[in-house]
């Protein structure tokens, strides 16, 4: 899963009557698991879900996660004490998740295969 069908898929987004705040969680160690991050912001309120994308071709973590939570208090109280914390051996850049600027149709990606 790429991180921009990783990001569209957790992008925040209203239910009807709830609002789900989707947090972003950065420079995540390669150990971290789902259950990990469930636990963690579990101390801070309801986790509705958790996303924590793979590279396509390795299968490896990419070093970050989406956190879904269920209101604003519950993310920002998680925010303020995670973002800067060490956890696992890495300094957390936890902020609000941000949707990706569109891109210009054509416009080409840099990659390793050098298809530009």
């Amino acid at each position: 899963m790429s991180a921009r069908s990783a990001f569209s898929e957790f992008a925040p987004h209203t239910n009807g009557l709830e609002s789900n705040v989707t947090i972003y969680i950065g420079n995540l160690s390669f150990q971290a698991t789902e259950d990990d991050l469930k636990e963690v912001f579990a101390e801070y309120g309801e986790v509705s879900r958790v996303s924590l994308p793979t590279d396509r071709e390795t299968g490896r973590k990419r070093g970050f996660a989406f956190v879904e939570m269920a209101d604003d208090a519950q993310e920002d109280a998680a925010i303020a004490e995670l973002d800067g914390a060490e956890w696992l051996g890495r300094e957390l850049k936890v902020n609000k998740a941000k949707p990706r600027e569109s891109r210009p149709a054509g416009a080409k990606s840099f990659s390793k295969g050098g298809n530009f």
